[in-house]
């Protein structure tokens, strides 16, 4: 059994995110779990920007309203206690809805070798983030 310190919050990269959000790792496998999860935070309007997992991505909303949309124009709107099912290699983003918080729990795989499993693309364009948000409000 193993006991880790809690881990400090940080904001991310706005390279990778539109707005504010905040990310606390919660737990980083080691071999041979590869197995990570992080708490993360969006403030309203805030979102990733589109990305893909090698290894594909779970997410657990913990609270607030979301989105997640896919690039064939797929979009889900995500309430706490939703869990949502990311293949490897879907490109995706997800965030909060314009006028809400929403927090959920990231879970994925790490690559061998310290390869990050994260292929980060494009911002998600504004006018297309209102849209959906409006669609799905």
């Amino acid at each position: 059994m193993e006991l880790r310190p809690v881990n400090q919050t940080v904001k991310t990269p706005a390279q990778n995110f539109t707005g504010d959000v905040y990310l606390t790792p919660i737990y980083s496998g080691t071999e041979p779990s590869r197995m990570t999860v992080a708490l993360v935070r969006f403030t309203p309007g805030a979102r990733t920007n589109w990305h893909s997992h090698a290894v594909g991505q779970t997410l657990h909303v913990t609270e607030g309203v979301g989105l997640v949309g896919t690039r064939d124009g797929t979009v889900l709107r995500i309430r706490a206690g939703d869990t949502v099912i990311c293949p490897p290699g879907e490109e995706h983003w997800h965030g909060a809805t314009a006028d809400t918080f929403m927090s959920h729990l990231a879970m994925l795989e790490a690559l061998p070798g310290g390869q990050d499993p994260t292929t980060w693309l494009e911002p998600l364009a504004e006018d297309q983030y209102q849209a959906v948000n409006q669609r799905n409000h």
